[in-house]
């Protein structure tokens, strides 16, 4: 956490901002013994290992403490997986399609559940919350990571994306669910959206 302080320049002060930075050492001591152990000591042998598949990257992340973002939901295991599909997306970008960042099936890949999705897709009208649960959003109540409506909220809003994207390639649009993620997450950025509050969880998978 001391180290994960000085780097990203976050003072150790206690409270939430200390527990975030005792997240970060967390996280990366988990990818760099994952790494050291399965993949030769190189980061790009844990993308190569994936063979050109961003399905399988999501799967080898899976084995990996914080990427491992599955909910139970009655009973039914959820998994959204939004920080693993996002690292085979953002390689992709990154690489622009070539070398570390060629993936076969990239449109197998959901879109990157968090917050801001599901918030942008209420502000238009898709998804409808109930009044008790946006009674605790507008109070900034923290809606508890795993808990029924948080998981409602993240896989409701990704099954929505799913249902535009069908729409869009039906009209002759050529989008993956990635890309319609990142056009959805910059709207989210208008002020529009940013006026109103969205649903606020602590959780390492966001």
């Amino acid at each position: 956490p001391a180290d994960c302080s000085q780097i990203f320049g976050q003072e150790l002060d206690g409270g939430l901002m200390e527990e975030l930075m005792v997240h970060f050492a967390t996280a990366l001591v988990d990818v760099g013994t994952a790494v050291d152990a399965d993949h030769g000591g190189t980061f790009s042998g844990l993308v190569t290992s994936a063979g050109g598949s961003a399905s399988r990257l999501v799967a080898t992340l899976d084995r990996i403490g914080y990427f491992h973002d599955v909910a139970s939901y009655r009973g039914f295991e959820v998994p959204i997986y939004k920080r693993a599909q996002i690292a085979a997306h953002d390689l992709a970008g990154a690489f622009v399609g070539e070398g570390l960042g060629r993936f076969d099936d990239l449109d197998r890949l959901t879109m990157f559940a968090d917050n801001l999705v599901p918030h942008v897709l209420r502000v238009d009208g898709v998804l409808a919350f109930s009044p008790d649960l946006l009674a605790r959003i507008e109070a900034v109540e923290d809606i508890t990571s795993g808990s029924e409506p948080e998981v409602e909220i993240r896989a409701c809003g990704l099954h929505a994306v799913e249902l535009l994207l069908a729409e869009l390639r039906a009209r002759g649009h050529d989008l993956t669910a990635g890309r319609l993620d990142a056009i959805l997450w910059t709207r989210g950025g208008r002020p529009g959206y940013k006026a109103v509050p969205r649903h606020r969880t602590r959780c390492v998978y966001y």
